[in-house]
């Protein structure tokens, strides 16, 4: 079943029940690099100020598809749809049996303690939007103050924009005390091609190896494409960062796809891999072992997941 995706008044299911099965077969450990969760609502009400109202999506679902998919580590980024409460991600994490961790959603005063007891919940980063429909009200300079008291606690940032803002925060960012991670290639239009100057503007700020780029959101960079055409311009431009910074890339679904134009079939998703990191050996690097660099899963030996 699927439905339109979500207004503020109006709920509306945002991701396939049933979304096709895959072709490819994902190596072992692979990680789900950018997921959400909402709800249940009665357990952790959405934030009043939030952009929209989106079908609920438990943690038991998003269980649920990566088993049927073969992901076994997953990273949840809390939403503004449930703002800086980080309750339901922290949830969702200690349900995980630690192949589960999160990236946080907090204001850039955040206490010390609380930066602190995110770390030890299993939060491995901080994420900020600079999105026209996001309400922000924190600069990135205030975002820069607050990277040196992330260090401190083992926490990188996030940083969430639009494709022109690139070339505005890419000076400011680069004096981050952490690493760095670029959410869906920077939100570029990829119809515009890997030439137009958002891109290579994205493609010299990752030449800092204190950079990564999440290759999601091939979906939301490509929406105009066709369903036959599989987003094959946002698979391009994924591509040529696996190419380029193939130890610095992660990948995520992004399920269940909040504030979308559409709603993204996850099977078309995992098989897009098949182009953007096309050799086993690459497909491994992207998958396991630069999440398990990033975001530091610890492995328990008996199981051979992480704990």
């Amino acid at each position: 079943m699927a439905t339109s995706v979500s207004s503020a008044s109006s709920p509306a299911r945002t991701y396939l029940e049933n979304p096709s099965i895959t072709r490819l077969r994902l190596p072992p450990l692979s990680c789900d690099s950018h997921v959400h969760v909402f709800g249940p609502v009665a357990q952790f009400p959405y934030a009043e100020n939030r952009p929209a109202t989106p079908m609920e999506a438990p943690k038991e679902t998003l269980f649920s598809l990566h088993r049927r998919m073969g992901i076994q580590r997953c990273v949840i980024v809390q939403s503004v749809m449930h703002g800086t409460d980080n309750r339901v991600v922290e949830d969702a994490i200690a349900a995980g049996e630690g192949r589960y961790l999160g990236v946080a959603l907090v204001k850039a005063d955040v206490p010390d303690a609380e930066l602190q007891r995110l770390s030890e919940a299993g939060f491995r980063g901080v994420r900020f939007n600079f999105m026209r429909h996001i309400e922000n009200g924190t600069t990135v300079d205030e975002v820069m103050k607050l990277t040196p008291r992330l260090a401190a606690v083992g926490m990188h940032l996030q940083i969430h924009f639009e494709g022109r803002l690139v070339h505005e925060l890419a000076a400011p960012l680069q004096l981050s005390a952490v690493p760095v991670v670029i959410d869906h290639m920077g939100r570029v239009d990829a119809t515009q091609g890997p030439e137009h100057s958002d891109f290579q503007a994205l493609m010299r700020l990752l030449e800092n190896p204190r950079f990564y780029v999440k290759v999601s959101g091939i979906d939301r960079i490509d929406a105009k494409s066709s369903p036959a055409e599989k987003y094959r311009h946002g698979v391009a431009l994924a591509g040529a960062l696996v190419d380029r910074f193939p130890e610095r890339c992660v990948w995520g679904t992004d399920w269940p796809h909040p504030n979308h134009t559409h709603i993204p079939d996850d099977g078309v998703l995992i098989d897009a891999l098949e182009q953007i990191a096309p050799s086993e050996k690459t497909l491994e690097q992207l998958l396991v072992k630069n999440p398990q660099q990033l975001y530091r899963f610890e492995v328990n030996s008996k199981y051979g997941q992480v704990r």
